[in-house]
C-alpha cells in the first residue's frame, strides 16, 4: 500500500482531488504528511508545534479544495508549512498589545511605597548575575540592549530557539527568586 501511495505524481494527486476529493485528500495526506512534518521540524524543532502546523495546513487545504486551483501541489504544501512556522515564530514575539496590557496593570501600593527603585534594581541585577553566563548574556542583550532574537542568535552563533530558551529560563529564574510583590515591577521594567 505505501509503495502505491508514493507512486502518485502531483498531477495524478491533483486529478484525484478534483474527481474524488475525499480519496484524493487521503492520498495527499499519506504522501506528504511525514515530509511536511520533517520540513517543519527542521525550521522549528518542537514535535507538538510541528504536528499542529502540518495539521493546520491540511485542514486549510481541505477547506480551500473546492475554490482553489493548485498548480504545484508540493510547492503549495511546503510554502504553506513554511509560512505557518514563521507565523508561529513571529507570534512568539512580545507585541505592543502585551505592552499595553502591562502598562494598564496597577502597581501594587506596597511595592510602590516599600521598595526604593535602587534597591530593586540591585536585587534584579544580583539575580541576573546568578544566571549561567550564556543565559545572562542573551537576557541582557534582549531586555537591556533591545537586540532582536535573530540578531542575538547571529551574534552568538546559536539558534533562535536557543535564544528563546535562554530568555525563558532567565524569566523563570527571576520569577522564582524575586519576592512576589516585586514581580509586577520586574515584568513592567523588563518589557519596556
Amino acid at each position: 500500500m505505501q509503495r502505491q501511495i508514493l507512486q502518485y505524481s502531483d498531477q495524478e494527486l491533483q486529478q484525484l482531488l478534483r474527481e474524488n476529493p475525499k480519496k484524493g485528500f487521503d492520498r495527499v495526506f499519506e504522501c506528504y504528511w511525514k515530509r511536511l512534518f520533517s520540513y517543519a521540524y527542521q525550521i522549528y524543532a518542537d514535535d507538538t508545534i510541528c504536528e499542529d502546523i502540518v495539521q493546520e495546513v491540511f485542514v486549510s487545504l481541505w477547506e480551500k479544495l473546492e475554490n482553489t486551483t493548485i498548480i504545484n501541489l508540493e510547492g503549495y504544501l511546503f510554502r504553506a508549512v513554511k509560512y505557518k512556522v514563521f507565523t508561529h515564530l513571529r507570534d512568539l514575539k512580545f507585541t505592543q498589545d502585551h505592552q499595553d496590557i502591562l502598562d494598564e496593570i496597577a502597581m501594587p501600593s506596597r511595592a510602590e511605597t516599600n521598595l526604593d527603585y535602587n534597591d530593586f534594581e540591585t536585587l534584579v541585577h544580583r539575580e541576573i548575575d546568578r544566571l549561567p553566563p550564556k543565559c545572562r548574556t542573551v537576557f541582557m542583550l534582549s531586555r537591556f540592549e533591545e537586540v532582536s532574537n535573530a540578531e542575538i542568535a547571529e551574534k552568538l552563533n546559536i539558534s533562535i530557539r536557543t535564544v528563546e530558551k535562554h530568555i525563558s529560563d532567565a524569566l523563570k529564574h527571576l520569577k522564582s527568586n524575586l519576592p512576589v510583590r516585586e514581580l509586577s515591577l520586574i515584568i513592567t521594567l523588563m518589557f519596556q
